[in-house]
């Protein structure tokens, strides 16, 4: 190999590692969005719940539940 291929061989090289490196941080960035909103999501879901029996407290204190 002249020196000519070397340098292209290891610009080849560098360019799949850094590819390969941009790929798995893009994974791990969509891992941590999808992580976030899950954790939204059921944060949502327990403020629902806990509005939901405030309502039913009063509800239940008001005689409207009957």
């Amino acid at each position: 190999m002249d020196h000519n291929q070397s340098m292209s061989y290891q610009a080849g090289q560098a360019k799949g590692e850094a590819q390969q490196k941009g790929s798995q941080m893009m994974d791990k960035a969509g891992n941590a969005a999808q992580s976030a909103k899950e954790s939204m999501k059921e944060a949502g879901q327990e403020v629902k719940a806990q509005a939901q029996g405030a309502a039913d407290a009063v509800k239940n204190a008001t005689g409207m539940n009957k």
